[in-house]
């Protein structure tokens, strides 16, 4: 379970450290998706670039399709658990306010974070059945969470961050 600190927040304290509901949850993962698959088009136009500039021959993937699906594999899992390792949180996640934690409420280590890339792909099998806990269960663990003994929390606070924006916010001098 979740620590008490992180699910017990006064009423006027905002989300953080509460469970990410399943929308913040799919809106990060599809700003991840869109972010990734960017970032590996601009590689292999980078390579495909660079391999017309050595050799004057464009390069075709269509003829090294194994090859690619690895290479699409190697990048989805280094994309995911690099970032997850680094600070429990990737690009859409961080733009949506949430983060990975343990489900004691530490952050999460690069084994939390290798664990629940590799499950990631058993919550899509028979047609996305390990993401039912996200919509059913109090505590919000898809089958990836539970397997890798994460949660994904609130990680700001959207109504303190505004009373700070505001409190810095310089007096309008009379004139």
């Amino acid at each position: 379970m979740i620590a008490s600190s992180l699910t017990a927040a006064p009423p006027d304290a905002g989300r953080q450290g509460n469970f990410a509901g399943s929308v913040t949850r799919l809106v990060a993962f599809a700003v991840d998706v869109g972010a990734s698959w960017g970032i590996f088009t601009l590689g292999l136009a980078g390579i495909n670039f660079a391999v017309n500039l050595v050799t004057g021959h464009q390069f075709k993937y269509q003829n090294w399709k194994w090859l690619a699906l690895a290479a699409v594999i190697v990048w989805e899992f280094a994309y995911f658990a690099y970032q997850w390792s680094l600070g429990g949180k990737t690009i859409g996640m961080a733009l949506l306010g949430i983060r990975v934690v343990a489900t004691d409420g530490d952050p999460i280590t690069p084994r939390h974070a290798v664990i629940r890339t590799a499950a990631l792909p058993l919550s899509f099998l028979f047609f996305g059945l390990g993401f039912i806990g996200i919509l059913l269960n109090k505590d919000r663990h898809a089958l990836h969470d539970r397997l890798a003994k994460t949660a994904v929390v609130y990680s700001w606070d959207a109504r303190a961050a505004r009373l700070r924006w505001l409190a810095k916010q310089e007096p309008i001098a009379p004139v």
